[in-house]
């Protein structure tokens, strides 16, 4: 049985081979994040001991590990916040990530702008979008801009304006795929993901758009399958955890 963090990850490595394989896809296309929520640093050197270099949070109160960590690691690592964030705690947000996937509001956006040219930076930032529908995901609404056209409009227009602010480079699109009894019943959603993706790089070629932030622990491997370029995995590295898991990684 698997047990440690470095089998765990060896494990999670050779999924993510086999599915870029079947779509005949690089495997160095596929970025491993490893969320490690509530779970403390130690188990994150563990991961780094493995060879992992990107980390994922989904609460800002986390990113206390942040500082010891990289402290500890030997080498350069990569954070990345993949909550809900409310505007409150933006600030905290640019101080401790780099790679923020859940921008999901012009107003986010702005304070994000804010705090990045006011400490000469550039935030990596994707559009959290929920193309689902579902009335509990977060995100911008797009579970119908390709045929309802105020929905689309809507969309459009927030994302005009935060591709123009300064101190934000728009990398791409996420979501979350609802919980579903079967892996493959989450296909759609990230195919959805990537018609949306190739719809706004059509209209706003000022930003690359490639990234694709799609798959957890359960569905991964058919999110690769699907065009991901990030997948965040957290119980299938770190191991269940106490507390009800969150939604940006289950």
């Amino acid at each position: 049985m698997v047990s440690t963090v470095a089998e765990r990850v060896a494990s999670v490595q050779t999924q993510i081979a086999a599915a870029c394989a079947r779509v005949h896809r690089p495997v160095d296309s596929v970025t491993l994040i490893a969320v490690s929520k509530t779970h403390p640093a130690s188990l994150i050197l563990e991961a780094v001991a493995a060879g992992l270099r990107d980390f994922g949070e989904n609460r800002v109160e986390e990113s206390g590990k942040i500082k010891p960590v990289n402290e500890r690691a030997g080498v350069p690592l990569t954070w990345h916040m993949i909550g809900h964030v409310q505007s409150r705690k933006a600030r905290e947000v640019t101080r401790h990530f780099r790679w923020i996937h859940s921008l999901d509001s012009v107003k986010l956006a702005e304070r994000y702008a804010r705090f990045a040219q006011a400490d000469n930076v550039m935030l990596n930032v994707l559009l959290e979008v929920n193309v689902s529908g579902e009335a509990t995901k977060e995100g911008l609404e797009a579970n119908r801009w390709q045929s309802d056209p105020a929905q689309r409009a809507d969309l459009w227009a927030a994302v005009r304006q935060i591709v123009a602010l300064p101190g934000l480079r728009v990398r791409g699109l996420m979501t979350i795929a609802p919980i579903v009894p079967e892996p493959e019943q989450a296909r759609p959603y990230f195919v959805a993901l990537r018609k949306l993706r190739d719809g706004v790089a059509n209209d706003f070629p000022v930003t690359d758009w490639q990234t694709l932030s799609m798959g957890m622990t359960d569905d991964y491997s058919i999110a690769i399958e699907e065009g991901a370029t990030f997948v965040r995995i957290g119980r299938a590295i770190f191991g269940a955890r106490e507390q009800v898991q969150d939604k940006a990684e289950r």
